[in-house]
């Protein structure tokens, strides 16, 4: 699948400090140490309807994680996937009379429009999951044949499903206790009550092939990926085992993040599919959580389409930390706006305060664990000096423009 269009990186001299990011499974912030390549999978989008605020602020994180590291001197092999055969587009598209191809096809281009327009840099492997159907396959067959997973005993639909007691150390990544996974598990896509299953936990590798949907040939029957393996398949087949960073937004720590790892760790042999798992917080609009499901959105591309700068979207997404929940508000837009008419002001002027504390600030707060806010009001109290007339270094607007669009993805030029 092809990614979207990538963009220049200023080189700023110098670098910061290592990046440092909480991990969900050690419930700590400690360092990312990757080698010469960093590696890093993030969850993407099922393709039913276009990117809302909660998508936008997921991907910026990581997008920031990434710029860090190649600050610090990694190349970053990002891996994204999407969900193009799955019930909600099957639904979406029923609801709307119009062919699940066509319709994730028409979503996924708007998502990679607004992924354009707020300078996320591309992963350099897009996949959907339709074309990681046979990487599937292969890798179900190994479960079956290790006895971490089973068929159904139902002739009519012989699912295949993954064994929580498949790996001794299942539960690590979330740390929730069995209420909360019981719960989460009949929120979000699980089926604790299928008929056949040994254990209500366990997850949906291969959903055997029903009227209506689509299904591809397997040995153990036609029919289609069950979500988390999808996750699992690619990231292995792309970055391996024991990559740095696995992404996505806090709704997905369990089940999702916890049976993707479960899945490559027992086809692996691995104690742990990820070194780092790092979720963002929720975004909401009007007390409730932003959702397609709940249709409390708002759209990147609505506000572009009404001409929202979406350098102004960016730094109101930036406004909060990764890891908090929060709610989009016009008061927030606003002050974006704001925002970025000071900053490019400020590196419009012919002179201003030196660089190098500023840029020095910039990486330190990015690099503890992404704290974006402090990292604006770095670069705020530098644009207020120039407002003032402090400063008469005629190379810190430049230094200082390159920095904020190679750090934080914000480009001040017009």
């Amino acid at each position: 699948m092809q990614s979207w269009t990538d963009v220049a990186v200023p080189a700023v001299p110098g670098s910061g400090p290592p990046l440092r990011l909480y991990d969900t499974a050690d419930r700590s912030v400690r360092p990312v140490a990757p080698g010469r390549v960093a590696g890093m999978y993030v969850c993407g989008i099922t393709p039913y309807d276009a990117t809302h605020m909660g998508h936008a602020a997921t991907y910026l994180t990581f997008d920031v994680a990434g710029r860090v590291l190649r600050d610090n001197g990694h190349e970053v092999h990002y891996v994204q996937n999407v969900t193009d055969v799955d019930d909600p587009l099957f639904e979406r598209a029923a609801r709307d009379g119009i062919d699940w191809r066509a319709l994730g096809d028409r979503e996924t281009e708007l998502f990679r429009t607004d992924m354009a327009a707020l300078r996320i840099l591309p992963p350099r492997d897009y996949i959907g999951a339709v074309e990681s159907i046979d990487e599937v396959i292969t890798m179900v067959e190994k479960l079956l044949a290790s006895g971490a997973a089973y068929v159904v005993d139902d002739p009519e639909f012989p699912d295949v499903y993954f064994s929580i007691d498949a790996t001794e150390q299942f539960g690590y990544e979330s740390g929730y206790d069995r209420p909360t996974m019981d719960r989460f598990f009949a929120e979000r896509g699980g089926d604790p009550d299928r008929p056949g299953k040994r254990h209500s936990l366990d997850a949906l590798l291969w959903r055997a092939r029903r009227e209506g949907e689509p299904s591809w040939p397997s040995p153990f029957g036609d029919g289609r990926p069950g979500w988390h393996i999808e996750c699992s398949a690619i990231a292995l087949n792309r970055i391996g085992s024991g990559f740095d960073i696995q992404g996505g937004g806090s709704d997905l720590i369990f089940p999702h993040h916890e049976f993707s790892a479960a899945h490559a760790e027992a086809a692996t042999g691995d104690s742990r599919f990820a070194r780092h798992y790092v979720h963002t917080g929720m975004m909401g609009l009007d007390g409730e959580k932003m959702s397609k499901s709940l249709g409390n959105l708002v759209l990147v591309s609505r506000l572009r389409e009404a001409g929202e700068d979406p350098m102004a979207i960016r730094l109101a997404l930036l406004d909060a930390h990764y890891r908090t929940d929060r709610f989009w508000t016009d008061a927030l837009l606003v002050t974006a706006r704001e925002r970025l008419a000071r900053w490019r002001t400020a590196v419009s002027a012919s002179t201003g305060p030196v660089a190098d504390e500023t840029v020095a600030r910039l990486r330190q707060h990015l690099a503890d664990d992404l704290d974006t806010p402090k990292a604006l009001t770095a670069v705020d109290a530098w644009a207020t000096d120039v407002a003032a007339g402090i400063g008469s270094d005629a190379q810190a607007p430049a230094r200082i423009a390159d920095a904020v669009d190679a750090l934080l993805g914000v480009r001040l030029a017009d």
